[in-house]
C-alpha cells in the first residue's frame, strides 16, 4: 500500500507497566507478585529489566477513581488499586539512568500550572527523560471525586485540553535561550531577567500569569504523548502530540489509523516524522506455539463473569450486560460520551466477528482492545515487522500479560529476534527520551512569543 512509512529503520518500544500483568486476571496466578500494584520494589525490578533490554520508556496509566464503583468485590480490577504515577516515575528516576519515564495526567481533573511544574521538575531531576501522556478521561466515575461533580461531555472536555495544552506549553517557554541561567556568582547573577517570559495566559477555562519556576532539561521540555481514538483526538495528536498511543485489532485498521494522523500533520506544519505512533500489543511468547497458548489459556481460565463484566463496563454507554445471556450477542449499546473511539472499537469488534458477550471480554481480557498476539518469537516478530514496515506503526507500546514473567519471554525471546532482524537496538544511542525516539529538541519560539 502506498502512504506514510516510518523513516527510522528501528522500532521503538516502549513498555507499558500495570501493577502484576495487563491481563485482568494476572494478579490471581499463583507465582504472581503479592500486591504488585502498590510494591515499589516490583517497579523497581521491572524498570531495571527494562532499562537492561533498551526500551524507549516505561509508561504508567492513571484514572482518579476505583473502576470496580457498583460491582461486586469479588475478582475485583488490580486496576483499581495504584499509585500516583508522577510520584512513582520520580522515585523510579534515581534508580534508572537512561530509560524514559512516561505518565498519564489528566487534563479534566488538574491544573495547567501543576501539571506544568511537576513534569518539568521529573524532567530536569531525570536528565531528560520525562513524558506527558495528555488525556481528557474516559473514565465517569473520576468526575464525583472532584468539585465539577459530573464528567464533563466529550466536546467540553477536548476543548478544555486544548487550552489546558497551550497552557503548559507556554509555561515550559518561560525561560528564553540556553544560557538564561548563567548562575554567576562572582557577579551575583542567577538568572537572566530578560530571557524571563511570564504567560500572562486568560481564556475560556484558565487564568494563568506565570512564570514557571523550573528551567528546561536537557531535551528542552518533555515529550508529549497523547492516547485519544476519536475525531477530537486525532486532531489533538496532529496539533501536539510527539508520541501516540494506539489500539487496533488488525493490520487494516492500524494502517488506516497510521495514515490518517500521519495526513494530519502538514496542516499544521509538522513532518510525518515528528510523530511516533505506537499501537498497544500484548504478545504471549513461547519456545513453541503449544507453550505459548498454555501460558496464555492458564491466565483466560482465571476470567470469571463477574470480571468479565466489569472489564466491559467502561465502554457499554450505561447499559446494565448482567441483565442479558453471557453466552448470547452483544446488544446494541447507547452512545457514549466518554470512551467513544474504545466503544466503536469493541462494538465492531463484536459484530465483525459475531462474538456473544463472553467472547467478547475473553478476547480483550488480555489487552483491553489492544492487539494481542500469541506464538513464538518468530510468529510475532513476524506480525510486528509486517506493521512497522507496511505503513501503521512506529514502533509498539509492549504490554505484558503478567508481570514479571512476560516481560522476561519478551526480553529473552522476543527483542533478541527483533534485534536479528536489525529491528531493535542493541544499545542506547542517547541519554534523553527523545534521543531514544528520534525526535529533536524542541526549538524554543521566538521571544517574546510562543508558538
Amino acid at each position: 500500500m502506498a502512504g506514510f512509512r516510518s523513516s527510522s529503520p528501528r522500532m521503538s518500544l516502549g513498555l507499558f507497566v500495570l501493577g502484576a500483568g495487563h491481563h485482568i486476571a494476572a494478579w490471581r496466578l499463583p507465582g504472581a507478585p503479592h500486591g504488585a500494584a502498590t510494591d515499589f520494589a516490583h517497579y523497581q525490578r521491572i524498570a531495571r529489566i527494562a532499562e537492561d533490554a533498551k526500551f524507549d520508556m516505561i509508561f504508567f496509566a492513571d484514572s482518579a477513581s476505583i473502576r470496580d464503583w457498583g460491582l461486586s468485590p469479588i475478582d475485583g480490577d488490580e486496576r483499581s488499586v495504584r499509585l500516583e504515577p508522577i510520584t512513582l516515575l520520580s522515585a523510579l528516576s534515581v534508580t534508572t539512568e537512561r530509560i524514559g519515564l512516561v505518565a498519564t495526567a489528566s487534563t479534566t481533573y488538574n491544573e495547567p500550572f501543576n501539571i506544568a511544574r511537576r513534569f518539568a521538575s521529573l524532567d530536569l531531576l531525570s536528565g531528560g527523560r520525562a513524558g506527558w501522556n495528555l488525556v481528557t478521561s474516559s473514565n465517569a466515575q473520576d468526575g464525583p471525586n472532584f468539585a465539577q461533580g459530573s464528567h464533563p461531555p466529550h466536546a467540553e472536555r477536548y476543548a478544555r485540553a486544548e487550552e489546558f495544552w497551550q497552557v503548559v506549553k507556554g509555561l515550559w517557554h518561560s525561560w528564553q535561550g540556553d544560557d538564561a541561567f548563567p548562575i554567576d556568582k562572582s557577579a551575583g547573577i542567577l538568572f537572566r531577567p530578560e530571557a524571563l517570559r511570564p504567560l500572562d495566559h486568560k481564556g475560556p477555562h484558565f487564568s494563568v500569569r506565570g512564570p514557571l519556576g523550573v528551567p528546561p532539561s536537557p531535551q528542552g521540555h518533555p515529550v508529549v504523548v497523547q492516547a485519544g481514538a476519536s475525531e477530537a483526538g486525532r486532531e489533538t495528536a496532529a496539533r501536539s502530540a510527539e508520541v501516540v498511543f494506539a489500539a487496533h485489532q488488525s493490520f487494516d485498521e492500524a494502517f488506516t489509523f497510521y495514515q490518517d494522523v500521519k495526513g494530519r500533520l502538514a496542516r499544521y506544519g509538522r513532518a510525518p516524522d515528528s510523530l511516533r505512533i505506537l499501537p498497544g500489543v500484548s504478545p504471549v511468547v513461547g519456545r513453541t506455539r503449544a507453550e505459548a497458548q498454555a501460558a496464555f489459556d492458564a491466565l483466560q481460565e482465571l476470567v470469571s463473569t463477574e470480571s468479565g463484566l466489569k472489564l466491559l463496563a467502561p465502554f457499554t454507554g450505561g447499559l446494565d450486560l448482567r441483565a442479558y445471556d453471557p453466552d448470547g450477542p452483544l446488544p446494541d449499546l447507547p452512545p457514549t460520551t466518554n470512551a467513544i473511539g474504545r466503544q466503536k472499537l469493541l462494538v465492531d469488534l463484536a459484530r465483525r466477528e459475531n462474538l456473544t458477550i463472553r467472547q467478547l471480554w475473553l478476547h480483550i481480557a488480555g489487552a483491553r482492545g489492544h492487539w494481542q498476539i500469541v506464538g513464538t518469537a518468530g510468529d510475532i516478530a513476524d506480525q510486528l515487522e509486517h506493521h512497522f514496515r507496511g505503513g501503521a506503526a512506529d514502533g509498539f507500546n509492549i504490554m505484558p500479560p503478567a508481570l514479571p514473567r512476560s516481560l522476561e519471554t519478551i526480553t529473552g525471546l522476543l527483542l533478541p529476534e527483533l534485534r536479528r532482524r536489525g529491528l531493535f537496538r542493541e544499545d542506547y544511542d542517547g541519554s534523553t527520551l527523545r534521543d531514544h525516539l528520534g525526535l529533536p529538541r524542541p526549538a524554543l519560539p521566538a521571544f517574546p512569543n510562543v508558538a
